[in-house]
């Protein structure tokens, strides 16, 4: 079914809710914004407000193509999936300042007559490693898939992912679920609101939100801290090969 799509880039001031259940309950919660942008008509901004949010391909996928579009166009072909051109709108962190660092990023992936095609899932830990997801979501913008990526350092590499994730409007509501074998024990949500990607709208955030990417990876990083001190044991982090390049 075709579905209208935002036409502008987008800003989502949000919250970001990560509760764990298992084996001790934790909750950790930050406030940042993210940007709604179209891969083929990225945001250009007044040369003074640039250093505030850049779109690179480096900080996606393998990191050597020559764009953001060519990069997912290259993800997709290796798993069969031709968008013919169709639209893509991804949700991130900007880089900022020359920081970036993206927990999750998402590509809602359209067919040249607008109808929604599939969702790409990035991920990326606080190691530097990255890995991509292609999910179908079902019409209540639903889906799931088997774990393969190590993230947190007190889950081992097993478990399902359950994730809803609407395209958003002028709300952003996103929720991801891990399932392991007896237990839900992690759920993230994050929740926002539309603005217009204006100059104006950029500057409060960034002045609101300093450094916003370093912040997010301190949190996780001193959250991380603090459950180890509570005693949760660390599970060993396998090696990870890229799995974004085509075999």
């Amino acid at each position: 079914m075709t579905r209208a799509v935002p036409g502008r880039p987008g800003l989502y001031p949000c919250e970001t809710v990560h509760v764990r259940l298992d084996p001790v309950r934790h909750t950790l919660r930050h406030r940042t914004y993210l940007w709604l942008v179209d891969l083929d008509r990225l945001p250009v901004l007044p040369r003074l407000l640039r250093p505030l949010a850049g779109f690179s391909a480096t900080d996606h996928f393998t990191g050597d193509a020559p764009s953001l579009r060519a990069a997912l166009d290259g993800f997709l072909a290796a798993r069969g999936v031709d968008l013919e051109g169709g639209r893509v709108l991804m949700l991130a962190h900007a880089r900022v300042l020359g920081h970036v660092f993206n927990p999750l990023t998402l590509y809602w992936c359209h067919g040249p007559d607008g109808a929604p095609r599939c969702v790409v899932a990035e991920v990326h830990n606080t190691y530097g490693e990255r890995h991509a997801y292609l999910l179908h979501p079902d019409a209540t913008d639903t889906a799931e898939t088997d774990k393969d990526f190590y993230v947190s350092p007190f889950f081992p590499v097993d478990g399902r992912y359950r994730m809803r994730l609407p395209l958003p409007a002028e709300r952003l509501a996103l929720t991801v679920r891990l399932d392991r074998p007896g237990a839900r024990p992690f759920t993230a949500t994050v929740r926002g609101t539309r603005r217009e990607a204006t100059p104006a709208a950029l500057l409060r955030l960034a002045l609101r939100h300093p450094l916003s990417t370093l912040a997010v990876a301190a949190g996780i990083r001193r959250h991380g801290i603090r459950l180890y001190l509570r005693g949760l044991p660390v599970q060993p982090r396998p090696a990870h090969r890229t799995t974004e390049k085509a075999t």
